[in-house]
């Protein structure tokens, strides 16, 4: 049975049982306990939380998920892999154990057709209502298993939902290890399914073996996951995950390039095989969610994986560049179902073709310090790298630390882990960010509850700027505001990279309060920031919310030139460009995307005139909505780290623009203005900034730079501003002329200086007090220099802006700092520099002369 067939036999057996089918989440989770999605429930974990409702009581899922906490066993074992694809039924307080764990049985013999004499269960340990319903669907005593926390008991690994689990497995016989069941031997027993029972939250602290639990869940939930490549490997009939019909053309890609056969390859070969074509797997579906390689968060989990299958591809004799060729063999595998990988095919390759550029540097840099090291450290007869050197390959060259580690154990080395972890922890405290308050933690869960008890804000600000609503909550904020919540508001909330809005809230009994802004408060529960002008406001009351119109308005102009902005860029600089951040302001906009290269002033000035050509153009904008899937179908863009719902809001700029957005737009082009371009930069590997101004703003901008060059023509005597340009170069010319010729007569009367100081040369030093500015003082040292005999000596002392100065230089194999560095605590300073020539400088000006007696001294004792 192919992939394609495993997935639809599940969800279509799970709509059949009354399951809605959502898309799968990204794989960038807006879970702030979570970098990245690690099962199929962490979309849902508000829902098992209780601080969102669900859309049905029961949905089914095929959701795409990274771990790499096993990442050490890719390769080496049958089932571990980075990326999975995990099938996903779930209740939230609807059915439970009597109903799911049939339901499994049944998916699995009946309709995958697995021998049900090969099934296996493993339970949490007291867990005897499991143990009961097995033995009455089919399972034996025999083969049910009672296992601890670390196996049987399921969390995300960190505070929120979790609860005892059952596990299935599936006996693929002798071939491939003792018996016993799965507690023995997981290779040959190989796990498939896992039934999870939600009925707790995990607390902070503990280990996966050991937790602290801290409450209960508000309904009783099951999470239950299949694996699709798990599952795989039973019904393809193969030995590995890595042979599956979703690995297994990236693998023999992965032979073809690197020139190594799997089929006859050693076992270290064989792993290295796999470990590339899982890596890239997982590389492909992180670039296409959106995550770029870099030294922090996401960015950090990714780049270690196409490190890590660089350094084994130079392990095993490619030389050359080959992730971006082999990622195009998992778009062309798995793209059909997952699409984004197809719409992001060019940023994919750019993305894996720089990061192999850059991390070939890094390996030509950081393998010669750990060459060194490591032969350092056999000649010396240790057996364990140094963690400060260790973390210095990690901090500086960016070595990850597991191919480090991989390169140690190669040489026969351990690594200082214990120092290399202190050393990181020290990093990190020094830049950690302030954790949030309790307050924070307060006033999270008290929205929490709002949502719960009155649902979501109604927003109603599209298509009016005053509305009506009722007071559900106000909570103290800071500064002396307060925080209001409505049942209903015409006012937007940040979010999209938009700012919120601000306006005025008048309750009917005449109180007034001025709102600063607005934003969310958790998913789906507005919040207005607000300070109270007169009168109070309470719980109940029905009140009036006018918007600021202007500043609406300005705001929309933004909005709209932003997709615009989006959309000439693609075409100007290519399909790999897609928007990873924005601020959208009144009057200005500020746009993150993903390129790797600098964009040129040509481009720059082209994309701007396309631009403003396309809003002059007066384009209608349209919005309308969707089915996600209809939206998809449709060519909508959606953005990187965006959360959307089933049914979306496409916003369509002329023929040219179509974006999944929900946030306020003018109604056609020209409404939005001119844009100016007013800078651009890098903020990352592989990420852009642009900034620009919008509407009112880029008219100010271009009216002040109107000033300024008028300014500049009557500083160049009231010329034409066309003839601006002209003038000013032929005057920066003749500055730079008088400024070559004053360097040649200062260098030739400085010739002259040194020729009078030589001559004064006893013994072969010249010691002289002068009346030169201390930036020609070296220059002077070193012409000195040349005219003596060896061994000779120039020391030279001054006085200017407030300081001593002390230049030493020497012709011998001495070295003058060392012979300066007494004399130079007399002035109030060191002695810096290395080899012929060092420098002292310091505040007691007033100790100058003894200081060059000083160094006087020392230099005739040794000269």
């Amino acid at each position: 049975m192919r992939s394609v067939e495993i997935r639809r036999t599940f969800l279509s057996y799970f709509q059949s049982k009354g399951h809605r089918l959502l898309p799968s989440s990204s794989l960038v989770t807006d879970d702030p306990t979570m970098l990245l999605t690690t099962a199929g429930m962490v979309q849902f974990k508000p829902y098992f939380l209780g601080e969102d409702k669900p859309p049905h009581s029961r949905l089914t899922t095929l959701q795409k998920c990274i771990r790499t906490v096993d990442i050490d066993n890719i390769g080496e074992t049958d089932r571990h892999t980075t990326f999975f694809e995990m099938l996903g039924n779930f209740s939230f307080g609807d059915y439970d154990k009597p109903d799911v764990m049939p339901w499994a049985y049944e998916l699995l013999t009946s309709h995958y057709g697995l021998d049900p004499t090969r099934l296996w269960a493993t339970v949490y340990l007291d867990d005897e209502e499991s143990v009961g319903l097995w033995q009455e669907i089919g399972i034996p005593l025999s083969r049910i298993q009672r296992l601890g926390m670390a196996d049987n008991y399921w969390s995300t690994g960190g505070v929120g939902p979790c609860g005892p689990d059952s596990e299935i497995f599936y006996d693929r016989g002798e071939k491939y290890g003792p018996e016993g069941g799965p507690a023995v031997n997981p290779e040959r027993y190989l796990e498939v399914w896992n039934l999870v029972f939600m009925r707790h939250i995990r607390g902070e602290g503990g280990t996966d073996d050991d937790f602290p639990i801290v409450g209960d869940l508000p309904v009783r939930c099951v999470e239950s996951g299949l694996g699709v490549d798990r599952l795989a490997v039973v019904l393809q009939g193969v030995d590995n995950v890595h042979e599956v019909d979703l690995l297994a053309p990236t693998l023999e890609r992965v032979q073809t390039l690197t020139g190594c056969d799997y089929a006859t390859g050693d076992k270290r070969t064989r792993a290295s095989l796999r470990v590339i074509a899982d890596h890239v797997r997982a590389g492909t579906l992180l670039i296409g969610d959106g995550v770029l390689p870099s030294n922090e968060g996401r960015g950090y989990v990714l780049r270690r994986l196409l490190r890590r299958a660089v350094h084994r591809g130079r392990l095993l004799g490619r030389a050359t560049p080959f992730l971006a060729e082999l990622a195009s063999t998992v778009v062309d595998n798995v793209g059909e179902q997952w699409p984004e990988l197809r719409t992001n095919a060019e940023l994919v390759a750019q993305a894996m073709a720089h990061e192999e550029e850059a991390f070939d540097r890094t390996l030509r840099q950081g393998s010669r310090l750990l060459e060194t090291t490591v032969s350092r450290t056999r000649s010396e007869s240790g057996t364990s790298l140094p963690g400060g050197t260790v973390f210095q390959l990690h901090d500086t060259f960016g070595f990850p630390l597991d191919l480090t580690m991989e390169i140690a154990r190669e040489a026969g080395l351990s690594v200082d882990t214990e120092r290399v972890e202190e050393l990181i922890e020290e990093q990190r405290r020094r830049g950690q960010s302030a954790r949030a308050t309790s307050s924070d933690s307060q006033r999270r869960k008290a929205y929490a509850e709002l949502l719960m008890e009155h649902g979501r804000t109604t927003f109603v600000g599209y298509d009016s700027l005053v509305g009506d609503g009722n007071v559900v909550s106000v909570l103290p904020g800071e500064d002396g505001r307060v925080e209001l919540v409505l049942d209903r508001t015409p006012m937007y909330a940040e979010s999209g990279g938009q700012v919120g809005d601000t306006g005025l809230v008048r309750t009917t009994d005449g109180s007034e309060l001025r709102v600063t802004d607005t934003r969310y408060g958790v998913d789906g529960l507005y919040v207005h920031v607000a300070e109270v002008v007169q009168g109070e406001v309470h719980p109940g009351d029905s009140v009036e919310v006018f918007v600021d119109g202007d500043r609406r308005a300005a705001t929309a102009r933004s909005h709209s030139s932003t997709h615009v902005l989006h959309a000439t860029l693609r075409e100007t600089l290519g399909e790999h460009v897609r928007q990873h951040g924005s601020l959208v302001a009144p009057g200005r906009l500020r746009f993150d995307f993903s390129s790797f290269d600098a964009v040129s002033p040509e481009q720059l000035a082209h994309v701007e005139s396309v631009v403003n050509a396309r809003l002059l153009a007066d384009p209608e904008v349209r919005v309308w909505e969707a089915s996600r899937s209809e939206a998809q179908a449709a060519g909508a863009m959606a953005l990187f780290g965006e959360k959307y719902g089933e049914v979306v809001r496409i916003v369509d700029i002329g023929d040219f623009s179509r974006e999944l957005c929900g946030g306020t737009h003018v109604g056609h082009g020209s409404q939005a203005g001119p844009v100016r371009l007013v800078s651009e930069s890098s903020i990352g590997s592989g990420l852009r900034r642009l900034e620009a101004l919008t509407g009112l703003d880029a008219l100010r901008h271009a009216d002040h730079e109107r000033q300024l060059l008028s300014s500049v023509a009557s500083l160049l005597g009231g010329v034409r501003s066309d003839q601006v340009l002209d003038r000013l170069s032929e005057r920066l010319s003749a500055l730079a002329t008088a400024e070559r010729s004053l360097r040649e007569l200062r260098e030739r009367q400085l010739v002259e200086v040194a020729r009078g100081l030589a001559s004064t040369a006893v013994g072969g030093l010249v010691v002289a007090r002068v009346a030169q500015p201390l930036d020609a003082l070296r220059g002077l040292v070193d012409h000195v220099l040349r005219l003596l005999p060896q061994p000779g000596a120039v020391l030279l002392g001054a006085v200017g802006d407030g300081k001593a100065q002390l230049v030493l230089g020497v012709n011998t194999d001495l070295t003058a700092r060392d012979l300066l560095t007494e004399a130079g605590r007399l002035i109030g300073g060191g002695a810096g520099g290395h080899g012929h020539l060092a420098i002292a400088g310091g505040r007691k000006l007033e100790n100058l002369d003894q200081a060059i007696e000083l160094a006087t001294r020392r230099i005739r004792e040794v000269l």
